[in-house]
């Protein structure tokens, strides 16, 4: 009989590593999780299906005992509190977990990032993103770095500000960079590919782009998000001034996301994230029914728990909003 391959999962108590989990498990992967604190998963469904390390991924030791035997390892860190030295304490982790995973010869690492144009400065928190991509990939473990943009998804940090913007003000004022295109993708897609990443051939070591079927402004997903929840069409007024430090301020004001976390958030929207190619989905296939378009992805994250992926118990809490996508990714303990 063949032993089930056994899958390491980090940031467990964050948007996505909370919605991987139960994916992985249901496809019969033996599932191992790395938490701070083993007391904020006692509650899940599926504790009594996976092992747990409880521990600190700054510590060698513990990082030692996470990976080993491990076949895929899916780093899901991050340091987006709100605090300085974010850059430093990432680049630390990356670098760390890079090195415990190739002497611990784990098969692959898949790590979940963001979509970012290829020219032109970056926002800190995003710039970190790729870089932690990078160090994961100069391991000398072949590790995929997925792609996205903004995760369409009941509790995804970027979900619910575009939920309560929407829902809370039928007259906005907004900056000029809302007309920006963006490539949205459901949350049901994303954990399609990063289970299929796991089995990508071992001599592939690069980043993938990953998106949705459409590619919108953020003005025509507020239009659209109001017409799918039933609301009145949206006034928005574009100035040239509102910048991105003011404008977390004020996402942070009038929605229940965190400044801290509204701040990469907002400043992802800067930029154009449109993806360039799409090789993953040549390589893992497509999910069953092809890839959800936008208004269908809104609807299933409005429905909430009746939603496939099911969300986790507290995962849609406003007030405990964790970042869930990529340019600010993983999140959790």
């Amino acid at each position: 009989m063949t032993q089930p391959r056994r899958a390491l999962v980090t940031g467990v108590t964050g948007y996505i590593g909370s919605r991987l989990v139960p994916r992985l498990v249901d496809d019969g992967w033996d599932v191992r999780v790395l938490t701070r604190d083993e007391a904020k998963v006692a509650d899940r469904w599926w504790r009594p299906k996976v092992e747990v390390v409880e521990g600190d991924a700054t510590s060698s030791d513990t990082l030692a005992e996470a990976l080993a035997g491990v076949d895929v390892a899916y780093y899901f860190l991050h340091s987006m509190d709100g605090e300085g030295g974010f850059v430093e304490r990432d680049r630390d982790l990356a670098r760390a977990f890079g090195i415990a995973a190739y002497e611990a010869q784990v098969g692959r690492i898949v790590y979940l990032s963001g979509l970012h144009p290829d020219e032109g400065p970056l926002s800190d928190h995003l710039a970190s993103r790729v870089e932690v991509g990078d160090l994961l990939m100069a391991s000398g473990v072949p590790t995929a770095v997925l792609q996205a943009a903004i995760i369409l998804g009941s509790g995804s940090a970027s979900f619910e500000m575009l939920r309560h913007l929407t829902t809370r003000l039928p007259v906005m004022v907004t900056p000029k960079w809302l007309d920006n295109r963006i490539q949205p993708i459901a949350i049901r897609d994303v954990l399609h590919l990063l289970v299929g990443a796991a089995d990508l051939p071992p001599e592939l070591n690069r980043t993938f782009d990953i998106g949705g079927p459409d590619v919108l402004t953020y003005r025509e997903m507020i239009t659209r998000f109001a017409a799918i929840a039933g609301l009145r069409p949206r006034t928005i007024v574009s100035v040239p001034v509102l910048t991105p430090h003011l404008a977390s301020q004020w996402v942070g004001l009038v929605t229940p996301v965190p400044t801290g976390i509204a701040k990469p958030l907002v400043g992802s929207l800067l930029h154009e994230v449109v993806r360039t190619e799409d090789d993953l989905d040549a390589l893992v296939g497509p999910p069953p029914g092809g890839a959800l378009p936008f208004d269908v992805a809104v609807a299933d994250a409005i429905a909430g728990d009746d939603a496939d992926p099911r969300p986790e118990p507290g995962t849609v809490d406003p007030a405990r909003i964790t970042a869930a996508d990529p340019s600010w990714a993983g999140g959790g303990s």
